[in-house]
C-alpha cells in the first residue's frame, strides 16, 4: 500500500513517528496522525484544513487532543454518556491521577522503550486508517493515497480525532465539498 503513498501522505506518517517519539509514546496512533497533517504546507490536505479555517487554531487541537489522552483516550461523547449512566469520568480522573500521578490514565504512555527494530508500531486504530485512506483514495477514482485521503480517512472513522476536527469543522462532507466540489466550504 505504501507504494502509492505521495510525498505529501509519506511526510504525515514520517511526522506522525516522530509525533509520537517525541512525546516519548510506545505506538504511534491516529492523534500522531491528526499532529503531522496539520503540520503540512502547500499540499491538498493542508489546503482543505485551511479552507475551512483550522489553519492558526492548532492550540486548540493539541488541547483537545490531550484533554482526551488524559480521559484515557475517551472521546467527550463518551464521557458524556457516561456522566449519562451517572459516573462522573473527571472525578475518577482527578482521584486516579491524586493516586498515581498526573496522565495516568493517558493513553499511550510515556515508556519510552523502543521495540527491538527501534521503530515505534502503529496502534490498530492508526492502521485501520492508512487502510481507510486506501478505499477512500480507490472511491475517488485517484491513482495515488495523498494527505487528502489520510484527511478524510480521519473524518470519518469514529473517535477523538474526527471529534476533535468537527468540532472546527472540519467533517468529512465539508472536507469532501472542498476537495472534490470545487470550493472553499464554510466551517460551521
Amino acid at each position: 500500500m505504501f507504494e502509492r503513498f505521495t510525498k505529501d501522505a509519506r511526510a504525515v506518517v514520517t511526522g506522525a513517528v516522530e509525533h509520537c517519539e517525541r512525546a516519548r509514546e510506545e505506538a504511534v496512533d491516529e492523534a500522531h496522525l491528526l499532529l503531522a497533517l496539520l503540520d503540512r504546507e502547500a499540499s491538498r490536505g493542508s489546503f482543505a484544513l485551511a479552507s475551512l479555517g483550522l489553519a492558526g487554531r492548532r492550540t486548540e487541537v493539541e488541547r483537545a487532543l490531550s484533554e482526551a489522552r488524559r480521559r484515557g483516550g475517551l472521546s467527550r461523547a463518551d464521557a458524556e454518556a457516561l456522566t449519562g449512566l451517572g459516573i462522573d469520568l473527571t472525578e475518577i480522573v482527578s482521584r486516579v491521577e491524586e493516586a498515581h500521578g498526573a496522565g495516568a490514565l493517558a493513553v499511550g504512555g510515556t515508556g519510552g522503550g523502543r521495540r527491538g527494530s527501534g521503530r515505534r508500531p502503529f496502534t490498530r486504530g492508526a492502521k485501520d486508517l492508512l487502510t481507510e485512506s486506501l478505499r477512500i483514495a480507490i472511491a475517488q477514482r485517484d491513482r495515488h493515497i495523498g494527505d487528502e485521503h489520510l484527511l478524510l480517512a480521519l473524518t470519518a472513522r469514529p473517535g477523538v480525532p474526527a471529534e476533535v476536527l468537527a468540532d472546527h469543522g472540519v467533517t468529512y462532507e465539508a472536507v469532501t465539498r472542498v476537495l472534490y466540489g470545487g470550493g472553499a466550504a464554510k466551517a460551521g
